[in-house]
């Protein structure tokens, strides 16, 4: 997913979509401890993609925190 498609969801779909992606991210850790085959890409796919939901996630703070002062 890119940042586009996270800016459009609200707070909860954010968390939700975060918990998936970290559930993954320790899926695939805990296959290439154990030996399984993990195709390498994928995890930086994935790490990035975290990095760009939390960025959205901050920026959503940002917008809300402006706008209450």
């Amino acid at each position: 997913m890119d940042a586009k498609e996270f800016r459009q969801k609200n707070a909860a779909e954010l968390h939700d979509e975060l918990l998936k992606l970290r559930r993954e991210q320790f899926n695939m850790r805990m296959a290439m401890a154990t030996g399984q085959a993990v195709k390498p890409h994928q995890i930086g796919n994935v790490r990035k993609a975290v990095a760009r939901l939390k960025t959205v996630q901050a920026e959503q703070s940002r917008a809300a925190n402006q706008g209450t002062k």
